[in-house]
């Protein structure tokens, strides 16, 4: 049984998706279409623009999930038993299962991405990677470091790799903490913002509004979801548990393991880079993965149908 998940914010770089859209009029169509919708020239900061530019997260999150929704037009819906994304990845995952249109789901991942953004200009806040440590040892260290500010997990990514989120002093406290309860590695993050904490509450505020004024219907396929890692349908749910995803972690590990335990034995991450494909090989190293990232991955893919 196979999986689709979907990368979130990071995985962005320059000249993302540019062969596709070179290579295949459908997805070169579906671009323009993205960039009438937007009502800016997303694909020329994707192909052409310098990284300061694209590393906003306003253009960064439609950038990622244009980029993953072009791959994923060449995969056979057929065959996949369950979808999932990373944060920004899951409303990817949420559109590829048709519980959104294409429309309604670009709105929403720019709404998205220009409240977060404003959110973390209005209410300084950083993330870091703390490696090595057991989750008990973590709360040890963010209990010690919530005197400074507001501190939680953010990412639980991989067994032994989470990342933090908060006020500035909290996660500089807990980064130290942390070294000194036997981390490995301990180290800030370059993030314009404290994601998947309480400061992102001012965008959540936001995204609600905006999440009433799209459609959202019953998926077709499961979608193994951020806030409580269980797989639905439920168009409800769905729309409550995208909301609630903007200040809670994102129990990524735990997905994994409930999609696994579901079956699932192959796992392939659509868009730009490999870094789910990593993640999920330390949850589970005896599963299968693969990307489609690229024309070469497309033409793989067609090949394979052939045959």
């Amino acid at each position: 049984m196979k999986a689709l998940v979907f990368p979130g914010q990071g995985s962005q770089y320059r000249g993302m998706a540019k062969d596709l859209c070179e290579q295949f009029a459908e997805a070169r169509e579906l671009a323009d279409a993205a960039n009438a919708i937007l009502g800016y020239n997303l694909t020329e900061i994707m192909f052409e623009g310098d990284d300061e530019t694209l590393k906003q997260t306003r253009f960064t999150q439609p950038a990622i999930f244009l980029h993953s929704v072009l791959a994923s037009k060449f995969i056979d819906r057929a065959d996949i038993m369950m979808t999932a994304g990373h944060s920004l990845g899951e409303y990817t995952a949420v559109y590829f299962a048709g519980a959104m249109s294409f429309e309604d789901a670009l709105y929403i991942v720019q709404k998205r991405g220009e409240h977060m953004q404003k959110a973390s200009e209005e209410l300084s806040g950083t993330m870091a990677a703390i490696i090595g440590l057991p989750e008990e040892r973590l709360e040890l260290v963010l209990a010690e470091a919530r005197p400074y500010g507001i501190v939680q997990a953010a990412n639980y990514n991989s067994p032994g790799q989470i990342v933090i989120s908060g006020a500035v002093p909290a996660v500089k406290q807990a980064v130290s903490l942390a070294k000194t309860h036997g981390a490995k590695i301990a180290k800030e993050l370059s993030v314009s913002g404290a994601f998947h904490s309480p400061l992102m509450k001012p965008a959540e505020d936001e995204l609600a509004k905006a999440l009433n004024d799209i459609t959202i219907q019953n998926a077709e396929i499961p979608i193994c979801m951020n806030v409580n890692a269980e797989p639905t349908r439920d168009a409800d749910i769905i729309r409550e548990n995208l909301l609630l995803q903007l200040t809670s972690p994102v129990l990524w590990t735990q997905c994994v393991q409930t999609m696994i335990q579901s079956g699932i034995r192959e796992f392939v991450e659509v868009g730009p880079q490999k870094v789910l494909q990593g993640l999920i090989k330390r949850i589970d190293s005896s599963v299968a993965t693969s990307s489609v990232e690229t024309v070469e991955d497309v033409l793989k893919i067609q090949t394979e149908v052939r045959l």
